[in-house]
């Protein structure tokens, strides 16, 4: 009889841990949409000009390398 009274137990906790999640949801203050396409524009010009500098610094190593091969080669 103990192991059908844990079952029970288990089975409510499980209930419970879904209405404490359902009830926390309640309580989010979700952004607007105004806040959302700010931030959206705000990470995608951050992530431009990382990949622009990226590729500035790349396109700039390369061609260090390159130099340094043909002095060596020559």
């Amino acid at each position: 009889m103990a192991a059908k009274e844990k079952g029970k137990e288990k089975q409510a906790g499980i209930g419970g841990f879904f209405k404490g999640v359902r009830t926390e949801f309640g309580k989010i203050i979700w952004p607007s949409r105004e806040t959302i396409v700010k931030q959206l524009l705000a990470v995608v010009c951050v992530t431009v000009i990382v990949g622009l500098l990226i590729v500035a610094i790349d396109f700039g190593a390369q061609n260090l390398i390159d130099v340094l091969v043909n002095i060596n080669a020559a």
